[in-house]
């Protein structure tokens, strides 16, 4: 291996990035300008199944989701009246639930005990980045008096990283919000609410405005209120204005306040998500609004898909060109989410008479009309992309993309999408789709799919790691919804790369040349792919 990855932020995106590039068999050294971890509040509190699965492949998805409260229930309400509630669709059988509320604090603390364990991590606080500088060979990062030689940067520094924008050449464009939110965490018994998320429009104790409610673990409630742009931060620290708030939610039961900040949001993308050998990352990359959590669950997302390119480069198994795929996907990831995020504040805070008008005649309505109720729009929840027009993807007009699908619901399985996860038996032993995936190229082969032929066809085509299985082996094998003749090419990230037909050794080869980004055209022999370096 070369010079070590550097991953900027220890946050969770750039603890994510880096335990997976580790699990790749990469050196890394993560860096953080603070001098210490400052576990304050619960910040980023739902953590979305898929995401739970990413940070099982680093030993950590179980232990989030044991430690964290289990919720599939989302209810929105109007006033004092409930229009809708609605449950999450899984696909297949995995084994995290829809979503867990779990405090940011706790999950850092769970993962920083994985990086404490993994030997190819480096932690280095009080390192706070003052210069970049590329060349041919890798990257140079200065802090202050310290140069450190990397040979890829993934930065993850959040989203005050102004100076790393400045230095990497990239515009953040967007909007900021001008109405404050203010969070409390408060422990307190409210029997009835601790399996569910309740959105409030317009409640009497915030007229015109909306509230959110979160369960958290040990009887923990997260609320947020909106507030006027003109109450400023003062909303926040007034204990008596605060208490008042809170009493109107849960009347005179005790309760402790454990947190309680005032935060603006906002809507920003960068223009480019690689810079030469830098991938940007996580809040540093983007910004959303907080309806629909899908700021950090995104983040981790980028940070995935970043630790298979990058690893797969570092191992000789693709070129750098690999890497422009990360912008494709993870840009086209971020602008998905602005464009669902954006829709959800023009409802929440309607900028121009006609958006009001629309609002209020869809929330009287929704209660009795079904067609207004699907209009109501309290946050579109985090969900992983579609890589459907990826570079990387081969598409099947047997397996066409249906469009965003429905809330709580996900699009068919196919080219581009995340593999639904279900339950394996192989030689006896059990695992899931997404476990095997996560190792190198999985290829699942229908009854009437030559077999023997595919995967010396695949061998030719690359010399990452390649595991061939059966679908028929899948303990519900009606998760795809495969036909006998198809194979299934299955990225290191769990999407769906290619779904082919019939296939025969050429269109085996030209899929998996392009899930690399390689020349398709080529037809040079490479060696089989063992798994090294995996764990």
């Amino acid at each position: 291996m070369p010079s070590p990855v550097v991953v900027l932020g220890n946050g969770p995106v750039g603890q994510t990035a880096a335990l997976l590039l580790a699990r790749w068999g990469a050196s890394v050294v993560l860096l953080d300008q603070r001098p210490r971890r400052d576990p304050v509040g619960s910040k980023a509190i739902v953590q979305q199944r898929d995401v739970l699965d990413v940070w099982e492949a680093v030993g950590a998805g179980r232990r989030i989701a044991g430690q964290g409260l289990t919720w599939t229930v989302a209810r929105t309400f109007h006033r004092d009246r409930e229009l809708f509630n609605y449950t999450f669709a899984d696909p297949g059988r995995s084994p995290f639930p829809p979503f867990v509320n779990i405090s940011q604090t706790r999950t850092e603390e769970i993962l920083d005990e994985r990086i404490a364990a993994e030997p190819l991590i480096d932690v280095r606080w009080n390192h706070q980045v003052t210069g970049i500088a590329q060349d041919k060979q890798g990257v140079t990062v200065q802090c202050g008096a310290r140069v450190l030689r990397a040979s890829y940067v993934v930065a993850c520094a959040g989203a005050r990283g102004d100076d790393v924008r400045r230095m990497l050449g990239v515009s953040f464009d967007g909007r900021s919000f001008d109405d404050r939110f203010l969070i409390c965490d408060i422990r307190t018994d409210l029997p009835g609410w601790a399996n569910e998320r309740r959105f409030y429009f317009d409640p009497p104790w915030n007229p015109g405005r909306q509230v959110l409610i979160h369960p958290c673990p040990d009887s923990t409630f997260r609320i947020d209120w909106q507030v006027p742009a003109g109450e400023d931060g003062a909303v926040g620290v007034d204990p008596a204005g605060r208490d008042t708030r809170i009493r109107a939610i849960i009347g005179d039961r005790p309760y402790e306040l454990v947190w309680s900040s005032v935060y603006r949001f906002h809507s920003r993308v960068v223009d480019r998500m690689r810079v030469g050998r830098v991938l940007l990352a996580g809040d540093l990359a983007h910004l959303v609004s907080p309806f629909g959590a899908r700021g950090l669950n995104s983040g981790v997302q980028d940070a995935e898909n970043a630790a298979w390119k990058l690893a797969f480069i570092l191992h000789g198994w693709a070129d750098e060109s690999l890497l422009d795929s990360y912008h494709d996907e993870r840009h086209a990831a971020a602008r998905e989410n602005l464009d669902v995020t954006d829709a959800t504040m023009r409802f929440l805070v309607p900028g121009t008479e006609a958006e009001h008008s629309h609002r209020r005649a869809v929330l009287a309505a929704a209660g009795t009309d079904p067609a207004a109720r699907a209009a109501v729009n309290s946050g579109r929840l985090a969900e992983p992309f579609w890589y459907v027009d990826s570079p990387l993807t081969t598409p099947n007009p047997d397996h066409p993309f249906t469009g965003r699908p429905p809330r709580g619901a996900v699009p068919p399985a196919g080219p581009g999408i995340l593999v639904p996860d279900a339950p394996v038996t192989i030689g006896g032993r059990r695992t899931r789709i997404r476990q095997l995936a996560r190792d190198g190229f999985l290829l699942l082969a229908g009854d009437r799919v030559d077999a023997g032929t595919v995967h010396a066809a695949a061998q030719r085509a690359t010399s990452a790691p390649i595991r061939l299985e059966h679908i028929t082996d899948i303990d519900d094998d009606t998760a795809l919804g495969a036909r006998p003749d198809e194979l299934w090419i299955i990225r290191p990230d769990a999407h769906v790369a290619a779904v082919l037909t019939g296939p025969d050794p050429a269109a085996v080869h030209t899929a998996l040349r392009r899930a690399v980004a390689a020349d398709t055209t080529t037809t040079e022999e490479e060696g089989h792919g063992a798994l090294p370096a995996t764990r």
